[in-house]
């Protein structure tokens, strides 16, 4: 969950690991720093709070340095202080890390000779390789021994004193490497978008791999399995994002940007499936399997429970949906003539991950919805499907749900022999218009917002294929606003939640065609006891309305099985619309990361 940058070339190295920290921002953080070889000599800064903070202390110091690692941490061991944080060092190497070291504690028994400076699990690694190194007298050994004792899910990015090398390794926690040979510089990083603008060709090593990056004589790269033996265990690619497509433009912050995006990305998956990856959508209907397990975390775990949903009504495939960090732990009953589909955004999901591999070992095929290409998911699973969002960086998640439930009615339709190119397009266009439409009304759910902020809690509600989504509005408004919010499917308002409805509390409900009579008789029931009602419903038939204190009306009957999407567009702009009005950090909501690579 941690940010890492480092730099190695002819040229100034804080500014792009500062630019690259910065970027990585997004991904949330309580301290940050950054180590320098000056003078052959390992010097680090480091403080709690904002990257603005290590800046200011970067230009009262003044360093100069063409090698450097920077580090923003979320902290997991150890209070958030200025001790605490990135990079960590000593006389011979310093460290960052992203992950969790699980056996730290067992490790620490055996380094009593070590004079350790911090409460973090990082810094044991960093005397395990100090230790080991004073054996060997060899980085490269020292590090794939150290590395070897450590248990759990983690990447580190080294400087050795004297040296003008970075080295990184890594376990199930994201690592990529960067190269420009035309400026003879080197990259290592634990996320592709730090690097926009400065590597041209991007690197990411398989697991258990060490990458030695070098910027002299001419800039290259080498990988080493633990054995020590070069190996070319990485996959390889172009950076082709550009720095205009991950600004912010002429919008107040990037989730607002993201949320407008979607009418463009929506339409350009259309195109995407329907020409080039096309193939990809029919050897997945000819894969014979008797039952989908769907994992994800979070906002993919609710893109999960529509794409459930998909699979059983449309493709008539038995699925199940579950919350990776439980699925991991209950000793699930996998056999081999099932399918296993795996959806996150970053693809470097901890608890997903590790749902991949407990999969892949009981011989299960893996299947994966994810956004980043060369990702560890993306890597590790048998057959992918790109959700082509572009970069997401509001932490809150937007145009990734969208996208990934896009993916999976996509997939849902091929099995079920029912895929039509043309039909397809047909339908992500009316569904892009109809988001296109809400975004134009934005000031109408703004001026609903600003009536309903203050309020005490958000029951959301909805049935059917709108149950999902109640789930998800609800998660955006906690994420953001720092609101008591919950989902629930309407019809389960009786069996306790309607004990909270008071005149503070409001009900977001959703009334689609879906079980709508029912659906409007559980919001009635909110109302009788005095709680206040925000509804979306049909446009067709506005007596709803009498019901409601505030409304908003679709045209459900032009999106039919997209239909959701449309509605959780109102709910993500409702959720922005509050947290604005009450001042929150809506990109960088506190206490949480873009993607939770640890446990």
């Amino acid at each position: 969950m941690c940010g890492i940058v480092g730099f190695s070339g002819k040229n100034d190295a804080i500014g792009p690991v500062l630019k690259g920290l910065t970027r990585l921002e997004y991904r949330g953080y309580d301290s940050a720093g950054i180590c320098l070889q000056v003078s052959d000599e390992l010097t680090i800064l480091k403080k709690e709070g904002k990257i603005t903070e290590l800046t200011q202390l970067v230009n009262q110091e003044k360093p100069t340095s063409s090698i450097a690692i920077g580090h923003t941490r979320w902290a997991t061991h150890g209070a958030v202080n200025t001790e605490n944080a990135h990079p960590h060092g000593n006389e011979h190497f310093a460290v960052v890390h992203n992950g969790i070291i699980e056996n730290a504690n067992e490790l620490k028994k055996n380094l009593t000779d070590y004079k350790f400076q911090s409460q973090t699990d990082s810094e044991v690694f960093l005397a395990q390789l100090t230790t080991e190194f004073k054996k060997s007298k060899d980085t490269l050994k020292a590090i794939s021994s150290a590395f070897q004792k450590i248990k759990g899910n983690s990447a580190f990015v080294i400087m050795e004193r004297g040296s003008k090398k970075l080295y990184g390794v890594k376990r199930a926690a994201p690592l990529v490497c960067g190269l420009d040979q035309s400026s003879g510089d080197v990259y290592l990083s634990s996320d592709p978008f730090a690097l926009v603008g400065f590597a041209p060709k991007l690197y990411f090593p398989e697991d258990n791999t060490i990458v030695e990056a070098n910027p002299l004589p001419k800039a290259e790269l080498k990988f080493y399995n633990l054995e020590l033996k070069q190996v070319d265990q990485y996959l390889i690619q172009d950076n082709l994002i550009s720095a205009e497509s991950t600004s912010k433009g002429n919008f107040e912050h990037y989730m607002i940007k993201e949320i407008h995006e979607q009418p463009y990305l929506i339409n350009s998956l259309a195109d995407y499936y329907a020409n080039g990856a096309f193939e990809k959508l029919t050897q997945f209907a000819q894969e014979n399997f008797s039952f989908m397990h769907i994992i994800g975390c979070g906002t993919a775990w609710h893109a999960g429970l529509l794409i459930k949903s998909y699979f059983e009504k449309i493709a008539g495939v038995r699925s199940n949906i579950e919350i990776a960090s439980e699925f991991r732990y209950r000793e699930p009953l996998l056999t081999s003539d099932e399918i296993s589909l795996f959806i996150s955004q970053s693809g470097e999901t901890a608890d997903t991950l590790a749902c991949q591999e407990l999969c892949k070992k009981q011989k299960v095929k893996t299947t994966s919805i994810v956004n980043v290409e060369g990702s560890t998911l993306f890597r590790e699973a048998d057959q992918n499907f790109l959700i082509k969002a572009g970069v997401e960086i509001g932490v809150a998640s937007t145009k990734a749900f969208t996208l990934q439930v896009l993916t999976g009615y996509l997939m849902s339709l091929a099995k079920a022999g029912m895929l039509d190119q043309e039909k397809v397009k047909h339908e992500f266009a009316q569904l892009s218009d109809t988001i296109q439409e809400i975004c134009n009304r934005a000031q109408e759910i703004a001026q609903v917002a600003e009536k309903i902020y203050q309020q005490k809690g958000f029951i959301f509600t909805g049935r059917g294929r709108y149950a999902p989504i109640a789930l998800e509005g609800a998660l955006k408004l906690k994420e953001i606003a720092y609101v008591h919010a919950e989902g629930y499917p309407s019809g389960e308002l009786k069996h306790g939640p309607i004990a909270l409805i008071d005149e503070a509390i409001v009900n977001i409900a959703i009334l689609g065609p879906e079980l709508f009579e029912k659906s409007l008789s559980n919001m009635e029931e909110v109302k009788a006891r005095r709680g206040e009602v925000f509804g979306i419903g049909p446009s067709d038939d506005e007596s709803w309305m009498e019901s409601c204190d505030h409304s908003f009306s679709l045209d459900f009957s032009r999106l039919g099985n997209l239909s959701p999407l449309a509605v959780n567009c109102v709910l993500q702009l409702l959720s922005y619309y509050i947290a604005k009005f009450k001042g929150t950090d809506i990109d960088k909501p506190r206490n949480l990361a873009k993607s939770v690579t640890v446990e």
